[in-house]
């Protein structure tokens, strides 16, 4: 299970889904930004790095398809939240993302000066999203609009390596308990294994974070629900973190709860590690 090659005739697919509820507008715990602007930028990196991961000489292999859906919007609810050229566009390839970012940002990193010290370098970043933060918390909506996505994908790729949903949120639902929408999704499956839903919670008020626990021991509420709506980690994606320093225990899920800046990023990153192993 979980051992499907990924390749141009065998795609896989990675939904993001992002919460963009108004209180995604307070700050990140280890970031002077907001969440909505820190996981824009967390998630238009990821990306950027999964094309370039995809990149052989001039061109593209379309090894993926991807959906960046958010909910919490006042005008749709729940939707793509791709702008410029992929506006609209529920799932696209990752070649379609590389051509089309809706614009390129100026940013500044520290490279070497050759010369054992540091100089600033202003770099093109592409974006493909902005960050908004606004409405309630429609998290069950989010989970029957992402099936309804996934159903005919499925159907289409029976033998592909499962989808992995990643899910980010700051805070708990406005339209009832979003498990049973969850696990709904949960329940879908290619030859090769049950989608994979991965659950991110992350802090703006600091706290102890939990991240890829076995169990909702020491959890509250909203925790364990969170919980219970993860997927067991396959052994490929618990083997990445337990490479990364994280403590990862037998019966391991994808979750982390009250994440900073910093866990959102490595989240993000080992949930995404199949990425590593294209044909």
């Amino acid at each position: 299970m979980y051992s499907a090659e990924i390749s141009r005739n065998n795609p896989a697919f990675i939904a993001f889904l992002v919460d963009r509820s108004g209180s995604m507008q307070d700050p990140i715990t280890g970031s002077t930004d907001d969440k909505a602007k820190a996981v824009a930028n967390a998630v238009n990196k990821l990306l950027q790095n999964l094309a370039i991961k995809c990149s052989k000489g001039d061109s593209i292999r379309d090894y993926f398809q991807v959906s960046v859906i958010g909910y919490g919007l006042r005008d749709i609810g729940v939707g793509s939240i791709f702008d410029g050229v992929l506006a609209g566009k529920d799932i696209v390839t990752i070649g379609e993302i590389a051509a089309s970012p809706a614009r390129l940002e100026d940013r500044t990193k520290k490279v070497s000066d050759g010369d054992g010290g540091l100089v600033d370098q202003v770099v093109k970043s592409p974006i493909w999203f902005e960050p908004s933060a606004e409405g309630g918390t429609p998290m069950t909506a989010a989970f029957i609009y992402l099936k309804q996505l996934l159903e005919p994908w499925i159907g289409a790729h029976q033998g592909a390596f499962p989808p992995i949903v990643i899910h980010i949120t700051d805070g708990e639902s406005t339209d009832g308990d979003p498990s049973q929408a969850a696990q709904a999704v949960a329940s879908l499956t290619t030859t090769d294994g049950n989608v994979l839903v991965l659950n991110c919670h992350i802090s703006g008020g600091g706290g102890q974070s939990v991240i890829f626990p076995s169990s909702a021991t020491g959890l509250d509420q909203y925790g364990e629900m969170l919980f219970g709506m993860s997927s067991e980690l396959p052994e490929s994606i618990a083997k990445a973190a337990a490479n990364e320093g994280f403590k990862v225990e037998t019966g391991a899920r994808g979750f982390a709860y009250q994440a900073d800046l910093v866990e959102l990023i490595q989240f993000l990153d080992i949930g995404t590690r199949p990425a590593n192993n294209l044909r």
